[in-house]
């Protein structure tokens, strides 16, 4: 057995060397996305599972080898059906300049290029957002990013008008008829309100959440979307991204957030002399 390892080392090639790398990667980026959530203690195990199906094969151990082969093959559908959110968001994630940015930044790898946007302009929706808190007035505010939320303003009344606090106030007044529902902003517009959202079905969520923050992690949880909510019942402040909600931040949080997440700096090729 030792002589058969000692052969196996040996005849270790470079691109074995990089599919380990690769793979070990892989393994780093889905633990990171995953940890926090139910679905990490699943991942753990599969991951067991899978280590010891190898390590039967390497002894020869044919009998069990086979059964945790069938179970491996088998029950890779089940996983699909498992992980569904869980894959939704990772091909999601891995298709955003973000996530090469944050890649790059964290192992000098994946420079991604790409031309500047145009800053999301957050001073109007903070300060609209602030007010509403004083007066307690229920607002939910929907960011769109590379997902431009087609088939969500579709199922609100069409807006197009430049973000400004006034306008934003004017909607969410509770008397308005455009109250009710979702503001959704892309490409630093207000295209529509009164949009309907997804609910979000995780039982996780704490009882005293209404369907105004549920919606809010429902349309995070199946695109890159950014949430901002105010409480009608105490005028707190909340936000969310990736399907994870932030309860009662402050004003100055809340711009924080939206620079970071939306405002990033975009980086670009220094141009040739």
């Amino acid at each position: 057995m030792a002589e058969l390892f000692l052969t196996t080392f040996i005849q270790l090639k470079i691109t074995d060397v990089i599919d380990i790398l690769m793979v070990a990667t892989l393994m780093y980026v889905l633990y990171h996305f995953l940890k926090g959530t139910a679905a990490i203690n699943i991942f753990l195990g599969i991951v067991a599972i899978f280590i010891m199906w190898r390590l039967v094969l390497l002894l020869e151990m044919e009998m069990l080898s086979q059964i945790l082969g069938a179970f491996i093959s088998v029950g890779f559908i089940a996983l699909i059906v498992v992980f569904q959110p869980e894959i939704r968001q990772f091909l999601l994630l891995i298709g955003t300049p973000r996530f090469f940015e944050r890649m790059r930044k964290r192992f000098g790898i994946f420079k991604f290029v790409t031309s500047k946007q145009e800053l999301l302009d957050v001073d109007p929706i903070v300060s609209a957002c602030r007010k509403m808190s004083i007066s307690k007035t229920g607002a939910l505010i929907i960011i769109a990013r590379l997902n431009e939320l087609h088939q969500y303003t579709e199922t609100g009344q069409p807006i197009d008008a430049k973000i400004t606090d006034e306008l934003l106030l004017s909607i969410f007044f509770k008397n308005s008829p455009l109250h009710d529902g979702a503001v959704i902003i892309l490409d630093n517009r207000i295209t529509a309100a009164r949009a309907i959202l997804p609910v979000s079905g995780n039982q996780q969520l704490p009882g005293s959440l209404g369907l105004r923050h549920r919606a809010a992690v429902g349309i995070t949880e199946r695109t890159d979307a950014l949430a901002v909510i105010v409480s009608e019942e105490n005028g707190h402040i909340s936000y969310s991204r990736q399907g994870e909600i932030v309860l009662n931040v402050t004003p100055s949080e809340l711009k924080k957030f939206l620079e970071k997440e939306v405002n990033y700096q975009i980086e670009t090729e220094p141009e040739k002399k």
